[in-house]
């Protein structure tokens, strides 16, 4: 999951409606022939699994007991006419982290994939987190995943990767499919943010930001192959954006959203231990209309590998949606005492979970330091404000600077992380500080990047970039080091086109000031004789990530990962002891919301 971008589909009616769609004049006329043109069809679904294999509550062992089950009893039930089942993933299939660094150990071996393997997808969407290591990470987690399972999306060209085309020529990496299910041709279409490139290292992959036009393509295509249902696996980073994108399609079935994290319930639901009624974001499905005017459900689940979507859907011979059936539900993996407490399954718990836990327990067995105080990496706070945790990681990158150069410098420095780069989501509490913990904070492969003269100018653009969606909690805020800056929240946003491109300058950023140095901005006015700067960040953001403006400017990549910095950083430069009075819980005033 991703801090989510809100695209133009256009507006759609939206049924927050009960479970049951009323039956239509052909289910009538179905049950009056017996049923026997009845297909049902189970769909079950999972998106944004994200490398949490081991969570203790739940975890990908539990997750696949609960996925045999449910597949079991979809084919036992009885009744007449067809039956069948699928499992589909929409995205994120896996993320930085230590669970993921454990198939860095190994030359072949990637155990997320591994695991969905072993569990049994029938086809999966490609996410933005999959082009987090670049196309030779993901084109090796598609090979380790194996099968005969494609990974979809209809608005991504991979020609320009050369990893990733050859495996489109082997059919591994598609747009769209069709699966035989029991008999029926069941058609299913990939839909990828067309923001990808701004959230993640894409390459040379194409995006089609023409999300609509790409999916429908693929639609009449499965059409005229004879696919009587089909359904769009899309991660375009919210349901919100679904139900837009619903609105101006034709032909789909169901669309099966990823990326947004949104858990969709109904009164009765049980529900994960982690979760609770207010985090529930609307009804199972949601029912909306396509451009045509038929209803059309939307489902997806809570991601971590804590839910399994199950949605049933009766069609009648001619491929028509006749109801969704009133048994649909996210159904909860948890383990322990619960009513519905599931068992690992062996095998997955055997291939993945064991290595997986132990290569995670050896990190955590390396102490690097003691913290004097919580260091705080809450996902609401760190994409809203400065914490301590974000002084931390942002003084670690102007560290490695100041220690790799010899010479002196010429020019100021400063450093900015973004929020969405730490990806904790938790205090780290006082007490031992372990290498774990710098890669639960720091996950991603980015490397400290340095991108000289910077004007002041545009210093505060890319300052407005970093508060400009500050409300939605966006990963684009930035912790900072170097300098102090103030900003008002109500002032106007800066605006970012699809290209890159400033479209709305932004007023939100008031006065910038160098540590022990000069002013750059001072009430909303740059500073016109102030000098450049350079800026310690990371590559990805170097690049344009999270929309960041530096433009054109050449930039140094140090050999230096972000998480090696804070990993060195807490040990050498600090001795090993993170202390209160260098890193107060509530921060030393390096940033300031003014209103």
């Amino acid at each position: 999951m991703s801090p989510r971008k809100k695209t133009d589909f256009g507006s759609a009616r939206l049924f927050f409606t009960p479970l049951l769609l009323v039956l239509l004049a052909a289910l009538a006329a179905a049950c009056g022939n017996g049923g026997r043109d009845v297909f049902t069809l189970t769909v079950l679904h999972s998106n944004d699994g994200e490398s949490n294999l081991i969570d203790e509550i739940s975890g990908i062992a539990r997750f696949a007991t609960v996925v045999k089950n449910l597949r079991d009893e979809a084919l036992r039930s009885g009744g007449t006419g067809k039956r069948g089942v699928v499992l589909l993933s929409s995205g994120d299939n896996f993320l930085a982290g230590p669970e993921l660094n454990a198939s860095f150990q190994e030359e072949t071996t990637v155990f997320d994939a591994l695991g969905l393997r072993l569990i049994g997808y029938d086809a999966l969407c490609i996410g933005n987190h999959e082009f987090d290591f670049g196309a030779d990470f993901l084109a090796r987690f598609i090979a380790a995943f194996g099968g005969d399972a494609p990974f979809l999306s209809a608005n991504l060209d991979f020609s320009g990767e050369t990893v990733l085309s050859d495996l489109v020529d082997r059919g591994s990496v598609a747009p769209s499919v069709v699966l035989d299910v029991n008999g029926k041709k069941v058609g299913i279409v990939g839909a990828t943010t067309p923001y990808l490139p701004f959230l993640s290292s894409s390459g040379n992959v194409r995006v089609d930001r023409d999300v609509v036009a790409s999916v429908q393509r693929e639609i009449d295509r499965l059409e005229n192959r004879g696919a009587g249902v089909i359904i769009i696996l899309s991660h375009l980073q919210s349901v919100e954006e679904d139900i837009g994108l619903a609105g101006r399609l034709r032909g789909a079935d169901l669309i099966i959203a990823g990326g947004g994290n949104e858990l969709l319930a109904n009164d009765g639901d049980p529900l994960h231990p982690d979760d609770g009624k207010d985090d529930i974001f609307g009804p199972y499905p949601l029912m909306t209309e396509d451009a045509a005017g038929r209803k059309i459900p939307i489902v997806t689940t809570g991601g971590g590998y804590r839910y399994v979507g199950r949605i049933i859907l009766h069609f009648d011979g001619e491929g028509d949606l006749l109801s969704v059936d009133p048994e649909s539900s996210p159904v909860r993996v948890v383990g322990g005492e619960k009513d519905d407490a599931v068992a690992r399954d062996p095998d997955i718990s055997a291939q993945v979970e064991d290595p997986v836990r132990e290569s995670v327990a050896a990190l955590r067995s390396n102490v690097i330091g003691k913290s004097e105080v919580g260091l705080n990496g809450l996902r609401a706070h760190v994409r809203t404000r400065e914490t301590n945790l974000g002084n931390l990681v942002a003084d670690a990158l102007l560290e490695t600077v100041r220690r790799m150069e010899s010479a002196a410098r010429s020019t100021w420095t400063v450093a900015l992380q973004n929020g969405g780069g730490m990806r904790n989501g938790s205090v780290i509490a006082a007490g031992d500080v372990t290498e774990l913990d710098t890669f639960s904070v720091l996950p991603f492969p980015n490397f400290v990047a340095v991108v000289p003269g910077v004007s002041p100018s545009r210093f505060k653009a890319i300052l407005e970039n970093a508060v400009s969606n500050v409300d939605r909690l966006d990963g684009r805020f930035a912790q900072v080091a170097g300098f102090r800056f103030t900003y008002d929240p109500d002032g106007t946003a800066q605006v970012i086109d699809a290209d890159g491109n400033i479209a709305v300058a932004g007023s939100r950023v008031v006065d910038v000031e160098i540590e022990n140095g000069p002013v750059l901005v001072r009430g909303g006015v740059v500073n016109g004789s102030a000098p450049d700067i350079d800026v310690v960040t990371v590559d990805f953001l170097a690049r344009g990530g999270d929309q960041y403006p530096f433009g054109n400017t050449d930039f140094n990549v140090l050999g230096v990962s972000y998480q090696q910095s804070l990993f060195r950083f807490i040990g050498d430069t600090l001795g090993g002891l993170i202390s209160a009075d260098d890193y107060p819980p509530g921060g030393e005033g390096r940033i300031t919301a003014v209103r």
